[in-house]
């Protein structure tokens, strides 16, 4: 592990700001010094130990390599989008028997990288699953997060009719698959003061499933260069011997130098492509942001110019004309890159990420194509779980197989 670590790199694995990394080093928490090289504020490494979630970071064991899969193992996946996460369970080994998606230009997009894959467009709801109920061994799906009425009750399946959620589990019960995975945003853990979480486990129990305690993985911690955090709900049939453990974090970051750099991620440099422009007047303002930086760089009257209101709310708004730095992962994509409450701006050009710069750091493949308008592709690419993230998912998922398959064939030789 390296003996020194920037200010950035420390708040990106504790999750915390940078202003609260400089209260701690005020009250004496964690106390930052000068690089003996550069000067620049690091940490010491063997100070961050007293943060027990990032223990990991200081395992010197040698991690076992990932399990290939020993047998053909399925996968249905519904709400798939551009297929961040059916392409990372596809390079994890798992085989795509159905992914279901309503929009037109993302079904596209499947179909043009993966004329074999078996695309369903339309509404989930018009679909019936029972035709691949003992044939699939993982249901995906990263369902849109919508609240119940939880009416001081045990929500039940029922209950949730009408929701994005229901046709999810309504999929379960009818397909019945070894495990479920459901993905979403770290906000479901608070949705409705974590009631519409509570409902969705509730449901999965009651369809017979043990829900895992819901987790929320940092893509930094899976070979992402982004700071893209996803929540994971784990499903296992209670019928089944299934133990699942997630995937463990890796120790060594990638930047946004990475992702759009030949280098550790990529053989070559991002490809050119379209992308968005700013009109003149922001671009003029964007230029005067030095990497890393935004809006509290410019001077005050340009301030309050771009901020107009927001100038005088609370919070830091740091999203706000802000330019990426090479050398830290990027801020976590939206479905445009020119929006002001979360602006990603290049770090040397005065101009939003194009659209393969966008898929760069969502770790697509340069060969992944997408379908549509720039708009709808930028859409697509940052609404999609990154490909690396998915591919450790389903690492993972292939390791609970192996072992739940070769448990199924003893068991059958001692009968």
């Amino acid at each position: 592990m390296k003996e020194f670590i920037p200010l950035s790199e420390v708040a990106d694995i504790l999750s915390v700001s940078k202003e609260t990394l400089r209260r701690w080093d005020k009250s004496g928490k964690l106390e930052s010094i000068r690089h003996p090289i550069n000067n620049y504020r690091v940490y010491r490494s063997h100070d961050l130990k007293q943060f027990g979630q990032i223990g990991f970071m200081f395992d010197q064991t040698t991690p076992e390599p990932a399990a290939a899969p020993e047998g053909v193992y399925t996968v249905a996946e519904l709400f798939a989008g551009a297929g961040g996460l059916a392409l990372g369970m596809e390079k994890a080994g798992l085989h795509c028997v159905l992914l279901n998606e309503v929009n037109r230009e993302a079904c596209a997009t499947l179909r043009k990288n993966r004329p074999h894959w078996n695309v369903i467009e339309g509404d989930v709801a018009t679909l019936d699953f029972h035709h691949l109920q003992g044939k699939i061994d993982v249901l995906t799906g990263g369902f849109p997060c919508q609240a119940f009425s939880y009416a001081g009750k045990k929500l039940g399946f029922e209950d949730a009719r009408g929701t994005m959620f229901y046709e999810f589990a309504r999929a379960v019960k009818e397909i019945k698959p070894l495990i479920c995975v459901g993905e979403n945003v770290r906000g479901l853990l608070s949705h409705d003061g974590g009631r519409t979480l509570q409902g969705m486990v509730s449901i999965l129990d009651e369809l017979g499933y043990e829900v895992l305690p819901p987790r929320v993985l940092k893509a930094i911690f899976h070979r992402v260069p982004q700071k893209r955090e996803r929540l994971l709900v784990v499903g296992l049939r209670k019928d089944a011997d299934l133990t699942f453990d997630l995937p463990k974090p890796h120790k060594e970051f990638y930047t946004l130098r990475d992702a759009l750099q030949k280098g550790r991620l990529f053989d070559c440099d991002a490809p050119v492509s379209p992308g968005q422009v700013y009109p003149k007047r922001k671009r003029e303002i964007m230029s005067m942001i030095p990497p890393g930086g935004y809006w509290r760089e410019l001077p005050l009257e340009i301030q309050k110019e771009y901020m107009k209101g927001s100038f005088f709310l609370s919070g830091g708004k740091t999203g706000m004309a802000r330019r990426i730095s090479w050398d830290e992962p990027c801020l976590t994509l939206t479905c445009a890159p020119a929006q002001k409450q979360t602006e990603r701006c290049h770090p040397d050009e005065t101009r939003p990420f194009t659209v393969r710069e966008y898929a760069r750091i969502q770790t697509f493949p340069d060969d992944w194509e997408f379908s549509g308008s720039m708009t709808s592709q930028y859409k697509q690419i940052g609404n999609a779980v990154p490909v690396n993230l998915a591919e450790e998912i389903g690492k993972s998922l292939v390791k609970t197989l192996n072992a739940y398959y070769a448990g199924q064939v003893k068991s059958v030789k001692r009968a």
